[in-house]
């Protein structure tokens, strides 16, 4: 008799994220793929499971159930990509599936710092991952949750740290008595603004970002923290564009085509800062990477903020007469983006698609 792949204890702790990412209960891109990932380790801690591809459905199903809730949610396709690594590894020795290795920079780059207990893992699990024993139907699981627990672990470390890693490099892209304009708040890029202060001197134009006015929390954090800042209302972009030097703006999810979906007001900095040929760098870690071309629609995957902010009920007739969109997110185009500042490094849209087939399977394009 199959073991059960499916327990209610899991299916509940599923529902109640799910529930949270529907009501907007966890805000940012990188508290979601947290909480996704501490859901998906209690559920892969429980699962009964004979073989790896059991498993790899019961993750699918957690993660359709994510997906309907989350749209822009990536992090069940790169725990997935984790998983087939580790497993490989611990029963061959090998770190992909692929017959040919993946080339590039950063694989090369870290070929010099192998992973720890690698030599461990394929010892034991040529001990432990064997076929399941009819007497005991938990051993394939039993054995081979050690090493799921290690991978999963692996991307928890990566969100973590990811603020830091993406800023390690902020001093080589913003000098000395340059003019950076932002827009809206981003963690991310919050961060990399100040890593960047501690041996820059430099100035900050926030845009307010109407009309959830998240510039005006950005703009309290990098005064606090000594960085000469300025607010400015969305209007005045195009106006100030002229003196400024670098638009750095934060990404709620980056498309394979290097496209983007970013706050509300990004596609008029973006597009200002390419008539004015300023360079518009985008901070964000690469769990925010989507094998995805399009997301439903331009207006940001059905993401609407209530329309009452834009247009009181109070205005009488006028609310009958006009249909509201208060979008949470605008597309903004690859022609539009210089480069993606990671946690993996740098990289021009243009090289997006090699990223997303070095993070995610072909198999979990469509979970």
């Amino acid at each position: 008799m199959a073991p059960d792949s499916y327990n209610p204890v899991n299916h509940r702790a599923v529902e109640v994220l799910v529930s949270k990412l529907r009501r907007r209960q966890v805000i940012g891109s990188r508290e979601a793929a947290l909480e996704t990932v501490r859901v998906l380790r209690q559920v892969v801690s429980k699962a009964r499971f004979s073989n790896i591809d059991q498993l790899v459905n019961l993750i699918r199903s957690v993660g359709k159930r994510l997906v309907e809730a989350q749209p822009k949610g990536n992090t069940v396709r790169k725990i997935l990509h984790h998983i087939r690594e580790e497993y490989n590894t611990a029963i061959n020795g090998v770190a992909s599936t692929s017959s040919k290795p993946v080339f590039s920079i950063s694989n090369f780059v870290l070929q010099g710092q192998p992973r720890k207990q690698s030599v461990a893992l394929k010892s034991e699990g040529s001990m432990t991952l064997k076929e399941n024993d009819p007497d005991d139907p938990d051993s394939f699981a039993r054995g081979l949750k050690p090493v799921l627990m290690e991978a999963i672990q692996d991307v928890l470390d990566e969100l973590e740290t990811v603020y830091d890693t993406v800023s390690k490099n902020a001093k080589d892209h913003i000098h000395s008595d340059e003019i950076i304009l932002t827009i809206g708040y981003s963690k991310t890029v919050e961060a990399f603004l100040k890593a960047a202060a501690h041996s820059r001197n430099y100035t900050v134009i926030v845009a307010e970002t109407g009309p959830s006015y998240s510039g005006h929390e950005m703009a309290r954090a990098l005064s606090s923290a000594g960085i000469s800042t300025f607010l400015v209302p969305d209007s005045s972009i195009y106006a100030i564009m002229s003196r400024v030097n670098k638009v750095i703006l934060g990404a709620h999810a980056i498309l394979a085509n290097g496209g983007m979906f970013a706050i509300t007001g990004s596609l008029l900095a973006a597009t200002a800062a390419r008539v004015h040929s300023t360079p518009v760098a985008v901070c964000a870690g690469q769990f925010k990477l989507t094998p995805l071309w399009n997301l439903y629609h331009e207006f940001g995957a059905l993401d609407f903020a209530d329309p009452s902010s834009v247009l009181g009920f109070e205005e009488g007739n006028l609310v009958d007469k006009v249909d509201v969109m208060n979008p949470y997110y605008d597309y903004v185009g690859p022609e539009l983006v210089d480069v993606f500042i990671t946690n993996d490094g740098d990289h021009p849209p243009s090289s997006v698609y090699r990223l997303i087939k070095e993070t995610y399977d072909d198999d979990d394009h469509e979970l």
